[in-house]
């Protein structure tokens, strides 16, 4: 038996187990490759990485340490006795390599590799082995059951509701925070939208990070479904929910490898939403040269793929293709995002108008999934809505529940970025635009970011500010004004070289 130690590491969704050199209840000096070990003691079996310590001041010889993923699973305390052994690879492997050789997997197949996965007997090369051998070749019922088995156990139930709607928008435009608005327009309505929402992957900020500026958006299943049961609507991250678990799982790997494949995007995104209980759902497929999606060829692909499963799973599904050619709204950045949603939610007359219409075109979508509505009155109705006061009552409601946030400040180091020129702005870079805000420090500081002056479309004088960088700390705002030189991501037209 080894006595239990926490070491405060994390590692990415990967769990590492520490043993002394000299270990008193387990010979190490022999292991010559990276090993899974077999934790023994707690409720649950915990699978772990072994890794071989010199120095007894971090673990001694009659100890065990685990990281803190592997540590927060076992749930014992420090000085607990505990067991170990060797771990043979998961049996659902061999359905991995079927797939590198190209076969088609079962659905139980699939619902093994799964549970493997939710089990944590996966490392994370073990899951890239299993998003590299899917990325190929995936028949539309394998996407089937793998949106089967990512579901998971957890589904929400909402007892007595016949439709429970929500919204997802796949991204890769810079701003275009639709939901916050969408949300206090639906539910505002009635229907109720358990909204769940991501952090920032790659982007400047999810909908989580800028609604968190304006309320808590880490609560648990339970306070969940009871503020959606209150105020017909709510806003939580997905990382804070216990659902669809495996999915999390992936899709740190996914950003980790940078690989990213449209029929794990569908899986995931159906799977998120049926674990949420979620009846009825609206998909916007943005389609720009630098959005996720860069054709409407390949948008109407990934739409009948959507739709197949959907039916299949007994999902009702609206998929709507828009234009992702360039930002939606003026911010870029949760707090800048948050300001434009506030702007429209109030109807002031500086909201940014491309926000406003898309906001009402899906909210109205959403609407018409009650039969009570014809179709073409559901943007009526959400424009009524807004108009009326009704949805920002909903979302001040909605704040107060879930709690109001600490008001981060926006960036304090700014630079406008000027036109070199005179002419009219004939396109913008989502993609650059989105790394300049990254570079800023858009995804880690909620107040950096970048407030767009100009749009599609707008004349620009020589000397007139494009856009505004805001960073928070003096690294971050360096970098960022030292990659700009190159090239800001605006296409003046009338002249050959981009600014």
């Amino acid at each position: 038996m080894l006595s239990l130690k926490h070491i405060p590491i994390s590692s990415f969704n990967e769990n590492l187990a520490y043993l002394h050199k000299d270990c008193t209840a387990y010979r190490v000096d022999e292991i010559k490759s990276l090993t899974k070990i077999e934790i023994h003691g707690g409720v649950k079996t915990v699978y772990a990485f072994l890794q071989i310590v010199d120095d007894a001041k971090l673990v001694k010889p009659n100890e065990i340490a685990l990281n803190n993923e592997a540590f927060n699973q076992i749930n014992l305390p420090e000085g607990a006795n505990i067991s170990i052994s060797l771990s043979t690879p998961p049996p659902s492997l061999a359905s991995v390599k079927r797939k590198i050789a190209g076969n088609i997997l079962s659905s139980g197949e699939y619902s093994s590799i799964i549970n493997d996965i939710t089990s944590r007997r996966y490392s994370n090369m073990d899951i890239a082995s299993f998003l590299v051998a899917s990325g190929s070749f995936m028949s539309a019922p394998e996407v089937l059951s793998l949106t089967e088995a990512l579901v998971g156990d957890n589904v929400f139930h909402w007892d007595n509701e016949a439709i429970v709607v929500d919204h997802h928008c796949l991204g890769g435009v810079p701003g275009n925070k639709t939901d916050i608005i969408i949300s206090a327009i639906v539910g505002a309505y009635g229907l109720p939208m358990p909204k769940t929402a991501s952090h920032s992957l790659t982007s400047c900020a999810g909908v989580a990070d800028t609604f968190a500026v304006l309320a808590n958006v880490e609560i648990d299943d339970k306070t969940f479904k009871k503020l959606v049961q209150e105020n017909r609507a709510a806003i939580a991250s997905y990382d804070s929910l216990n659902i669809a678990q495996a999915s999390k799982q992936i899709s740190a790997v996914e950003r980790q490898i940078g690989l990213t494949q449209q029929e794990h995007i569908a899986a995931s995104i159906l799977a998120i939403k049926l674990a949420a209980g979620v009846t009825h759902l609206l998909i916007d497929i943005p389609v720009g040269p630098k959005a996720r999606i860069k054709s409407t060829t390949e948008a109407m692909r990934l739409r009948k793929l959507i739709e197949y499963v959907g039916d299949m799973l007994s999902m009702e599904i609206d998929v709507v293709i828009t234009d992702g050619s360039e930002p939606i709204g003026n911010g870029v950045g949760a707090v800048l995002e948050a300001r434009d949603v506030m702007k429209v939610l109030r109807n002031k007359d500086d909201a940014p108008q491309d926000l406003l219409e898309k906001s009402l075109f899906l909210a109205g979508r959403l609407l018409e999934f009650d039969p009570k509505l014809r179709g073409g009155q559901g943007y009526h109705v959400a424009k009524e809505i807004l108009t009326s006061g009704r949805a920002l009552d909903v979302i001040n409601k909605m704040i107060h529940a879930q709690g109001k946030a600490p008001q981060p400040q926006l960036g304090h180091l700014t630079r406008d970025i000027v036109s070199n020129v005179n002419g009219v702005v004939e396109a913008i870079d989502t993609a650059r635009i989105n790394k300049i805000g990254v570079w800023a420090g858009a995804g880690q500081y909620a107040g950096a970011g970048l407030d767009l002056l100009k749009k599609v479309g707008d004349k620009v004088e020589q000397g007139e500010t494009l856009y505004r960088i805001h960073s928070c700390n003096s690294t971050d705002f360096a970098y960022a004004n030292s990659v700009v030189e190159g090239y800001t991501g605006y296409e003046i037209s009338g002249h050959n070289s981009n600014y």
